[in-house]
């Protein structure tokens, strides 16, 4: 992860989710494929004196009752609220990476974003990666305009916590206009969020604070709040808007 972050053909968004993540230490030996499939720090499903749906299916989601304000309120379901918990995740499925698997038997290439599974009524297969198989290489597309794009990351603290919310986000902007946009955003989903609703209404918009608080009054549709998590449908859209101003301040 740290030779990642600190090499100078990678773009920013991936840079700086690699360095907000973890500790230097940690950054220093883990490998990207590991960031990626981490395991949720769900604290009901790290407790093995706990029920959890994830880690023994059909013993219940005590989260969802419980201590949820670490929780997701987007890709949830009756079984699971656990937040995916990596960084880079979130700002590779932003750009539209794709991963190669190798096994055995031969060698397969994915969208990263379509890893992920959403929890449905089997929180406990997290991916489709297939059985022998292992991350080998992570493509990301040539965007030249993602040189303009960054990773904010909201958290209690600021270092060596996961994200209560955060936002990859990637502009280009001609004559002050957004011409394309990826956005996804972490810490309120059950797995790295893209929110192709929000590219969408940015496409064409000025870039403007305005704009940006338009465009993303959708970020959070769908979104299922728990008892004490509601604050993040509100942090989500505030979130977002704050990387979007990040990356267009003195801009002309």
């Amino acid at each position: 992860m740290s030779d990642i972050a600190g090499h100078p053909g990678v773009y920013p968004v991936i840079s700086r989710a690699l360095l907000l993540s973890a500790s230097q230490q940690l950054r220093n030996m883990a490998s990207i494929g590991g960031n990626l499939l981490q395991r949720t720090r769900c604290t009901y499903y790290r407790d093995v004196a706990m029920p959890c749906n994830k880690r023994q299916p059909g013993s219940g989601c005590p989260a969802i009752s419980g201590a949820n304000r670490m929780h997701a309120v987007l890709g949830t379901s009756d079984f699971c609220v656990a937040t995916h918990a990596s960084d880079v995740a979130v700002a590779l499925v932003a750009l539209g990476a794709e991963i190669r698997l190798v096994s055995a038997t031969g060698s397969r290439t994915v969208k990263l974003a379509d890893l992920y599974r959403l929890p449905g009524d089997t929180p406990e297969v997290e991916t489709d990666l297939r059985p022998g198989e292992l991350i080998s290489e992570v493509l990301v597309p040539r965007l030249d305009w993602a040189s303009r794009s960054t990773y904010v990351k909201v958290r209690d603290r600021q270092s060596y916590e996961f994200a209560l919310c955060s936002a990859a986000v990637a502009l280009d902007i001609q004559d002050s206009r957004i011409v394309d946009a990826r956005v996804a955003v972490g810490g309120v989903a059950t797995v790295p969020w893209r929110l192709a609703a929000v590219e969408a209404a940015l496409r064409g918009a000025p870039a403007t604070p305005a704009a940006f608080e338009a465009a993303t009054s959708v970020a959070a549709d769908g979104a299922r709040p728990l008892s004490a998590n509601g604050f993040k449908v509100s942090l989500l859209q505030r979130t977002v808007v704050r990387a979007l101003l990040e990356l267009t301040e003195g801009s002309g």
